[in-house]
């Protein structure tokens, strides 16, 4: 052609130059980073688990991180968006797998991945006409109730007993002060790592103050184990909490799928593609499952990297993933982590978290809250869902089935705003019927983004 040839390959489909693609993994790597770590240490600390299955857990959480990432990416053979994504244990999922290996054990609760990755796996023909009827305000009052179910659980890694020590407390303050002064002070390039040089800080510290010791360890290889809490056990009952939250993440991925487009401007067909995004983060929790993993789900966090740096390649973040899949055995790794004092890992997931919170209000800020039938369905579902949160011995004197049920937040949240929701609607609707001059929108159906 005249005058050079004009590229026709998308930037999201170009193939960078060996160096700019591993800077720029580099730093997709390290905005990715400190939620696997969080997550894990916050299931290894709250179940006790000893330090050879808490590496073992690493190892496979940072292992699906990493394939998850490497499927979205790649988007071949019906998996994945083929969009620049990254893939992480879910916040939500994380806590819903403690509430479950808590009550019912750990075996239960890897089984309940399983069966909710299966049932991601099915669902994916119906997905989108699925998740466009839940309410958005169900949803908002689900992530805030999330939320504030990750900071409790982060505040008990700060305070296992009860009981802490002035230390302690100033170890997860100072934790917090870095990441927030860090978001503050620090070029906008860097701020994506906020949380992670919060807990930098937060470590250093301990070791200044004899608060920090490297756990004992020669080796240099890690791997996950397979069923490290026995076979997994399936119960639907006792899955129910993570069954109802895979039915939300699915509407979360439509979100995400169709935003990462928009922002690197990619054309995109979006029922095929929300489909892939869906059935790649269910066969990735498939993977999961077994190996002792929690629920995982396609992030945006890097998608505020992807716009400062204007690198939009899929490959890029492909070759994050493998990093992070290499970086899973890295037994050295294991060791650093499984040694964070737990002040330093509670503060993390305290701030870390309580952005989920944050999500949560500012969805309740895009929906009229002025009519009575979204106000009260709010009201509702965040009383049902914070009441077994705050107080965890309201429902101990029902029958274990029951309070297993009773005793989820996010369940009782769902449930309950959905039926407060129909109840407006169905109520309002034959009102609208003796007097057409009177009529009622029902809340918004379905995510803001989606």
């Amino acid at each position: 052609m005249a005058g050079g040839a004009v590229s026709t390959v998308h930037p999201v489909d170009e193939i960078p130059s060996a160096g700019r693609a591993f800077v720029a993994a580099i730093q997709h790597l390290a905005v990715m980073i400190a939620m696997p770590i969080t997550s894990v240490l916050l299931i290894t600390r709250s179940l006790h688990l000893d330090d050879a299955t808490a590496r073992a857990l690493l190892s496979a959480t940072l292992l699906c991180s990493g394939i998850g990432t490497i499927l979205q990416s790649i988007g071949r053979f019906g998996l994945g968006a083929g969009l620049p994504f990254i893939m992480l244990p879910g916040g939500a999922a994380v806590v819903l797998f403690l509430q479950i290996a808590q009550q019912s054990g750990p075996a239960t609760a890897s089984g309940a991945v399983i069966l909710t990755a299966a049932l991601g796996i099915l669902l994916v023909p119906v997905a989108r006409r699925l998740v466009t009827r839940i309410p958005a305000v169900v949803i908002a009052a689900m992530v805030v109730v999330i939320g504030v179910n990750l900071v409790k659980v982060a505040g008990g890694l700060i305070a296992p007993a009860g009981d802490p020590a002035v230390s302690a407390v100033g170890l997860a303050a100072a934790t917090i002060l870095v990441t927030v002064l860090a978001h503050r002070f620090l070029p906008s390039g860097w701020r994506r790592v906020s949380v992670l040089l919060g807990m930098i800080a937060g470590t250093a510290l301990a070791a200044a103050i004899g608060q920090f010791q490297l756990r004992p360890g020669s080796g240099l290889v890690q791997s996950p184990t397979l069923f490290p809490f026995g076979t997994p056990h399936l119960d639907i009952l006792a899955a129910l909490p993570l069954l109802i939250f895979s039915i939300g993440s699915m509407a979360e991925a439509t979100g995400q799928t169709v935003l990462n487009a928009k922002v690197v401007g990619k054309a995109i067909d979006p029922g095929p593609t929300v489909a892939r995004t869906i059935r790649g983060d269910a066969v990735t929790s498939l993977l999961s499952g077994p190996l002792g993993g929690a629920t995982m789900v396609t992030s945006g966090e890097n998608i505020g990297l992807i716009q400062l740096t204007g690198v939009r390649s899929r490959y890029v973040t492909a070759l994050a993933g493998g990093l992070l899949a290499v970086a899973a055995f890295f037994a050295p790794i294991g060791r650093l982590v499984n040694s964070l004092p737990g002040p330093v890992v509670g503060g993390t997931a305290a701030i870390a978290f309580a952005m989920i919170i944050v999500a949560g209000i500012g969805m309740f800020e895009r929906l009229d809250l002025t009519a009575d039938g979204t106000l009260i369905t709010a009201t509702a579902a965040l009383t049902a869902g914070l009441l077994p949160i705050l107080t965890p011995a309201l429902y101990k004197s029902f029958p274990a089935d029951l309070r297993l049920l009773l005793g989820s937040g996010v369940t009782m949240a769902a449930v309950v705003g959905v039926l407060v929701h129909l109840l407006f609607a169905v109520r309002v609707s034959k009102s609208a019927c003796q007097n057409p001059a009177v009529g009622y929108q029902p809340a918004n159906m379905g995510t803001t983004d989606g």
